[in-house]
């Protein structure tokens, strides 16, 4: 599987590559009206996501009744994307850091774990009212293609699955222990063939449930409380969608409301369903496709492209790496 995903990566890669070469010209004048300000405004901008990142974790804390620091919580989410990237899986990767976190200073790893499903939850939410406004957009200017819809699909079932989760957990532990384990045991049957071995315990999946259970359970009646992080998971979005605004005026390219938020819909909903971490090379080769679409020059979309990534996934990966090192160098 990560062969196929490597030949994917390289794939889409060689083919920007080449479709570049063939711009080349277009490109390198497109280069010459760079503003650096503008680039410098994403920066800005996406030091602000990683500061609202911080802050939704700290609002999801206090509903669960748990004492935290803006800082440490800002490092943990930063250190959270890093570990996304170098072991994929799903988004809970990185809830493992605020899980070792928790334990080392004595809290609750169960209120840790809750705390980082709803922070993929609302981040799913959220995403999903833009991706609406996107293929609403993309259908408007008659572009809107099969895999689009499927990925979408596949979105929806994915927030809806971790919906379904943590309701189940809010009203019954052994509800909840029940449907985890029905999934731990169709997980097993699927890779049993290929590992020989049950891959999940059953039994692991009741009792974390339960520790969950007890947790969750304060949820229903702090519902006003969970507006304040539904609103942060909703000004990231419209962070990152103002970070790929600044790419385009990095190069004086001109857009609209329209381009921008179609163009980032795009890039987000295949960074979360790739089969690649954070959606290395697939949105490299997706996100110019749609810009593509949406009526900007195949050159500029390159340009755009590679500058948006550069600050919303190389610069987070090298602060999420820096992160990491601090957290281990407090603990020491």
């Amino acid at each position: 599987m990560r062969k196929i995903g490597f030949a994917v990566v390289v794939f889409l890669a060689i083919a920007v590559i080449i479709l570049s070469f063939g711009e080349l010209e277009t490109i390198l004048e497109t280069l010459r009206h760079a503003h650096t300000r503008y680039l410098l405004l994403a920066l800005v901008l996406q030091v602000g996501w990683f500061l609202i990142a911080g802050q939704t974790y700290l609002a999801f804390y206090e509903i669960l009744g748990v004492k935290e620091s803006l800082r440490n919580l800002t490092l943990l989410s930063a250190a959270a994307n890093f570990i996304n990237v170098v072991a994929p899986s799903g988004g809970m990767g990185g809830v493992a850091v605020f899980i070792d976190d928790a334990r080392r200073s004595g809290r609750s790893t169960g209120k840790a774990t809750i705390a980082g499903m709803l922070f993929l939850f609302f981040d799913y939410l959220a995403f999903l009212f833009v991706l609406a406004i996107g293929l609403i957009v993309i259908a408007r200017r008659q572009d809107l293609q099969p895999g689009e819809i499927i990925a979408s699909f596949i979105m929806l079932g994915i927030a809806t699955g971790m919906g379904i989760i943590l309701y189940l957990g809010s009203q019954s532990g052994d509800r909840l222990g029940d449907f985890l384990a029905r999934m731990a045991r169709v997980i097993n049957r699927v890779v049993h063939p290929f590992i020989h071995r049950n891959y999940l315990s059953e039994e692991n999946a009741q009792e974390f449930a339960h520790e969950m259970a007890q947790d969750l359970k304060v949820l229903p009646h702090r519902a006003r409380s969970l507006v304040s992080p539904l609103s942060y998971s909703f000004a990231n979005k419209a962070l990152m969608i103002l970070i790929l605004a600044a790419s385009f005026m990095c190069f004086g390219v001109p857009f609209n409301a329209g381009t921008v938020i179609g163009g980032f819909a795009i890039a987000y909903l295949f960074l979360v369903v790739s089969p690649t971490p954070s959606g290395i090379g697939i949105v490299e080769g997706i996100l110019p496709l749609a810009l593509s679409s949406l009526r900007v020059e195949w050159s500029q979309a390159v340009i755009v492209t590679l500058t948006y990534r550069f600050v919303t996934f190389w610069v987070p990966f090298g602060v999420g790496a820096w992160a990491l090192r601090v957290l281990h160098m407090n603990r020491d």
